[in-house]
């Protein structure tokens, strides 16, 4: 699963990838305007945001998403204590609220009770689509039993469709979400590898529910159907 980290402080925030390092791929920001374009690409499970931040504050971060109806699921980190920052976290859109300093299982507890509200299963570290099964900790995939062979990065897309069943995700998203902002690829390594988690689904029947939308991106189908 894939997480942001928006808090000025280097130190904690390298604290804070080094504590979840086995349940999150973590990416960072250090300032609000950069938490907030990368939060706006709506590629991530879960955001841990710190309220005092240069440029722009976690308040105005956060009602900025919510404003673009990215209800990516947040928790607020901060110094602040009062019942007062409490109520206008919640009032923008916090999911949670979490004041510093914190204990690392404390963090973790309150990522697992995000994860879990929003769909997710943190604990077993398995997601399932129908018979499909993915094991995330181990990257392993099977259907009714029997092993799903999948390279690294076709796991990582049926993983992202999996988790977003019956939402379509433009190729953009799924390209940052799995290569990344920086890689020096392009969007059509998405359709390549679209069509390769197609044929190896294939024969067990479960291509039909990878929808294509032409020229926009996929969807992962309860129901299937013919693309658009």
């Amino acid at each position: 699963m894939k997480l942001l980290i928006i808090e000025d402080d280097r130190l904690l925030s390298d604290s804070i990838c080094e504590t979840i390092k086995e349940v999150f791929e973590t990416q960072q920001a250090f300032d609000g305007e950069e938490g907030l374009f990368l939060a706006e690409q709506n590629i991530f499970d879960v955001i841990i945001l710190d309220i005092m931040l240069p440029s722009m504050n976690g308040y105005e971060v956060l009602k900025n998403l919510r404003k673009q109806n990215i209800m990516t699921p947040v928790i607020m980190l901060t110094a602040k204590d009062g019942i007062d920052d409490k109520i206008q976290g919640f009032k923008v859109g916090a999911d949670d609220y979490l004041v510093k300093p914190f204990h690392r299982e404390e963090l973790l507890l309150r990522l697992e009770a995000m994860v879990r509200r929003s769909g997710g299963l943190l604990k077993e570290n398995t997601i399932a689509f129908k018979e499909i099964k993915l094991n995330i900790k181990n990257k392993t995939a099977e259907i009714h039993g029997e092993i799903l062979k999948l390279n690294g990065k076709q796991f990582d897309l049926l993983e992202y469709l999996i988790n977003n069943k019956n939402t379509i995700l433009t190729k953009e998203q799924i390209f940052d979400r799995i290569w990344g902002f920086e890689s020096d690829t392009s969007t059509t390594v998405v359709e390549v590898y679209a069509s390769n988690l197609r044929k190896n689904l294939k024969k067990f029947g479960y291509d039909q529910y990878i929808k294509t939308f032409r020229g926009l991106g996929y969807m992962l189908s309860d129901s299937g159907g013919e693309d658009v």
